[in-house]
């Protein structure tokens, strides 16, 4: 089955774009990026994506200097230190808190004092950077949200033209369409609710937000790069982290959660997905992007059981966000970026030795994660490519997110039958369990429509002409 991607202003029809698992690696992308300041992603090399944000404080006009006087220092620091560890490149994520967001000539402000510090790097030292830059989806403010109308959705897409306007590289966001109903659905482990959530709400809520962002970095010449499912499938990793979903579930939900994801890339974004998108590897498998992970240097944001397999395919690697505390050695945004410099310079290392060397080490990176959990378990590159195959067949976008859950079930019953993957008894009966509720979903909008309607509570949670239905 064929797709239509865009990237830019070309419209090619393509299949799967890494056909097998040896060229799903790290530091090589098919189509690479080239942006901000003479950096190129996915042409051979790994770089550091640090992500920063502030410690306690109350974002108010009062404060604001004491705000601005903080990004300054960070950055200044963070550039001085990617120098002293001989970086060959650098991203830096600004993640707008909402305030910023809300009041647009504020995250406007941050990123002129960013984008700052990056050229005079470069124009100074020949430190070659991006900037990335993420507005928060502030839509869900209001209960029922309203994604396409209203002051707060006015407020996001001007945010994103006022940073795009002082000087953003790439323009990301974590965008939230459809989780008012998969939230419930999720802790109710009901696959019809999570199903409509990503496979309807989120897939239209996606196409909508990433035509709009999509203008908007053209309009400046800059990068449209890409969305994450965080709100889905990382709340479904904290949620099995502590025991209260299972474990598969999250890994079903983490495989499926791609197809939301991917309507960015077919609305024009090029890459490379944000940081906490951990469907990063099968993005990339299906469209050739580049993409940012993250892992065990993440753990000062959240705990996960993926923290090596991450990096398998990575071409930025992040620490996902720290606060500007002060540790032992340093302010904690310094500490990140020396972690994670120091995990890419040992992947580079094996990308200067070939092909053996990087599979080594990614064999190393995916064996001591994927027999442990069914989480790191899909993020494997054999299993990434053939769940991505299966993926591809379907003729609809939630007809797709449905194949996905499928095959992601005959995956892990496989593993764990064969003992591949350690699945204690109750993660095995949630398989079959989960399997049963699949085989009732429907796989066309109208009559999934009119299931949740008729059989659920969730359709006082969203608004169903918010997202053109």
């Amino acid at each position: 089955m064929e797709y239509e991607f865009i990237f830019g202003d070309r419209t090619n029809m393509m299949e799967l774009k890494i056909k097998d698992r040896h060229g799903l690696i790290f530091g090589r992308a098919p189509r690479p990026v080239t942006c901000g300041r003479d950096l190129k992603i996915g042409e051979g090399l790994v770089y550091p994506e640090i992500n920063f944000t502030l410690p306690q404080i109350s974002i108010t006009p009062e404060n604001w200097p004491d705000i601005c006087k903080q990004y300054g220092e960070i950055i200044g620091q963070v550039c001085r230190r990617a120098l002293d560890l001989k970086v060959p490149g650098l991203v830096v994520e600004f993640e707008l808190l909402p305030p910023m967001t809300s009041r647009p000539e504020w995250g406007a402000e941050i990123t002129r004092i960013l984008t700052g510090t990056l050229d005079r790097f470069y124009q100074e030292k020949g430190l070659r950077s991006a900037l990335r830059v993420t507005p928060v989806d502030i839509r869900d403010t209001d209960r029922p949200p309203k994604m396409r109308t209203g002051t707060h959705t006015a407020l996001m897409f001007e945010s994103f033209e006022s940073c795009a306007a002082a000087g953003a590289d790439l323009l990301s966001i974590e965008s939230t369409g459809g989780k008012e109903v998969h939230d419930p659905a999720l802790i109710n482990g009901d696959l019809a609710g999570i199903v409509f959530a990503l496979g309807v709400l989120a897939v239209r809520d996606m196409r909508f937000l990433w035509q709009r962002i999509g203008e908007t970095a053209q309009t400046y010449n800059i990068i449209a790069a890409g969305d994450t499912a965080c709100g889905f499938a990382n709340t479904a990793m904290i949620l099995a982290d502590k025991g209260m979903i299972p474990k598969v579930l999250a890994s079903l939900v983490r495989v499926a959660s791609t197809v939301r994801s991917l309507q960015a890339y077919q609305q024009g974004a090029q890459g490379p997905s944000k940081d906490c998108a951990y469907e990063g590897p099968f993005l990339k498998a299906i469209t050739g992007v580049p993409i940012s992970m993250e892992g065990r240097s993440s753990a000062c944001a959240h705990l996960s059981h993926i923290g090596n397999i991450a990096s398998a395919a990575c071409d930025l690697w992040s620490n996902e966000s720290v606060q500007n505390i002060k540790l032992l050695s340093d302010f904690a945004p310094i500490v990140s970026l020396e972690q994670l410099a120091y995990d890419c310079r040992l992947m580079n290392q094996a990308v200067s030795e070939g092909r053996q060397a990087i599979e080594t080490l990614q064999r190393w990176s995916v064996d001591s994660d994927s027999n442990l959990d069914p989480q790191a378990y899909v993020l494997r590159p054999d299993v990434v490519i053939d769940l991505s195959v299966r993926m591809l067949e379907s003729e609809s976008a939630l007809a797709m997110t449905i194949a996905g859950m499928v095959a992601t079930l005959d995956v892990l019953s496989e593993a764990a039958g064969k003992k591949i993957l350690d699945l204690p008894a109750a993660e095995i009966r949630w398989l079959h369990l989960l399997r049963t509720q699949l085989e009732m979903i429907p796989d066309n909008e109208p009559d999934l429509f009119s299931y949740i309607k008729e059989n659920t509570s969730y359709p006082p949670l969203f608004l169903a002409e918010e997202y053109d239905l």
